[in-house]
């Protein structure tokens, strides 16, 4: 019998347990902070003298250590309790943007110290991005997984909305120091939420050889695998080119032609709102070929750093930004779905920091080039260029049978390697 208490409270789905709640909630508050944050550290730079070769050295800098480190924060992430790992990335992010935000407010800050403060929350994220990916793989199962996983991105994405126009308009308002004190407070809030997961329902890792034997054994899951090396190669390039459009270039755009922090703030916040869209829509619709679906619909990534070279009105600037984030978030979900189905929760993590790795590898190169390239090419050459990019390197994955041929199950393979018989669902080989 249902008391009147259970129907007071409010129901959530069957798939939402605590721990998809705790991260979720968690994911919301510190997109909430970061979003604005990149636009609060480009400006702060500019404010103080910098140029685009400068802004570009501030993004390598927080990028190199995640690439440096990356690695061997999955491999920790696999043999420590992953929530643990989480809080203390969480703390040291806190950390360095709260001093970042001292320093912005009191003075002028040196470049040097921009790039040290920055590299270390760099370092931050190297450790937490394994083990967040781990631990949100691991906290659904079944057939829902799909939705749960376009939920927690429509949540997550949700915040850049807010984060990137409010961003915006803080550091228009009240200067680029407020914004990074309160990116501080966010992390010091969601590491205490993400200090209460349950790490309880995974099994005890075996330590085996040591950290090298980890590595290579998260290796042999990766490069087993053309449809996941292949896609992360792509993004190895498009991530690298988007990247230096969008720290590099999109601010000194706006600046010059389009108004300046407020209206790339806002802009950043279509692209934000688009991808809160393409959530909701990954939330109803569940292509069978995930990744034929999920790659074609990268294809329009190529098209902010097109609408910057020429460049647009912020009106069409904005638009332009929804429909690239309805159309990656598709992507998003699929490639998560992919994960999930296929990596064993045993290696999750060593998997997604390969992922990561892979994917980030060029950006400090390129985010340092943006400025030299931009003197020697000019920026409309080199935006022109990132487009172009974008548009190959998709074309050249779906030469990747796998990707074009990677089909939605509904049971997720929870250790070992996979079984080499396939169910009517699988792809057709090559997943070792």
């Amino acid at each position: 019998m249902t008391s009147p208490a259970d129907l007071r409270r409010p129901r959530r789905p069957a798939w939402a347990g605590r721990n998809y709640s705790l991260l979720t909630a968690a994911a919301f508050v510190t997109n909430l902070g970061s979003h604005g944050a990149l636009i609060a550290a480009a400006f702060a730079v500019l404010e103080a003298g910098g140029d685009g070769g400068d802004v570009g050295l501030v993004a390598a800098a927080r990028t190199l250590p995640l690439v440096l480190f990356l690695l061997i924060g999955g491999a920790v992430a696999d043999r420590l309790p992953r929530h643990r790992v989480m809080v203390a990335a969480n703390a040291l992010n806190c950390l360095s943007q709260g001093a970042f935000a001292v320093l912005v407010l009191a003075g002028e800050p040196q470049l040097w110290q921009t790039m040290l403060l920055t590299a270390l929350g760099g370092t931050g994220q190297a450790f937490f991005s394994p083990a967040a990916e781990g631990m949100l793989l691991s906290s659904v199962k079944g057939e829902q997984a799909s939705r749960a996983f376009a939920v927690f991105r429509m949540a997550m994405q949700g915040a850049a909305v807010g984060g990137a126009a409010l961003g915006g308009a803080m550091v228009a308002a009240i200067g680029p120091g407020w914004v990074l004190a309160a990116d501080a407070v966010a992390f010091a809030i969601a590491g205490a939420m993400r200090a209460f997961l349950d790490v309880s329902h995974i099994p005890q890792r075996t330590r085996g050889g040591g950290m090298l034997a980890d590595l290579r054994e998260g290796w042999r899951e990766f490069a087993g695998r053309p449809w996941l090396w292949g896609i992360v190669v792509q993004f190895s390039i498009a991530n690298a080119v988007v990247g230096a459009a969008d720290a590099v270039y999109g601010p000194l755009v706006t600046r010059d032609h389009l108004g300046g922090a407020g209206p790339w703030g806002v802009a950043l916040g279509f692209f934000g709102a688009g991808t809160v869209a393409g959530a909701l829509l990954m939330t109803r619709w569940k292509p069978r070929r995930l990744l034929l679906a999920g790659t074609l619909c990268v294809f329009p990534l190529a098209l902010p750093s097109a609408a910057l070279a020429v460049p647009v009105p912020i009106t069409v600037l904005c638009a332009v930004m929804f429909l690239t984030g309805v159309t990656l978030e598709v992507f998003g979900v699929s490639w998560m779905t992919a994960l999930h189905q296929e990596i064993p929760e045993d290696k999750l993590s060593r998997v997604a920091a390969y992922d990561w790795f892979g994917s980030v590898a060029l950006v400090p190169l390129a985010t340092a080039l943006a400025g030299p390239a931009e003197t020697a090419f000019g920026r409309t050459s080199a935006l022109w260029g990132c487009a172009a990019l974008v548009v190959v390197v998709t074309a050249a994955v779906l030469c990747v049978p796998d990707v074009r041929n990677l089909r939605r199950r509904t049971k997720q393979v929870t250790t070992g390697t996979r079984p080499a018989s396939a169910d009517a669902e699988s792809p057709v080989g090559g997943l070792g």
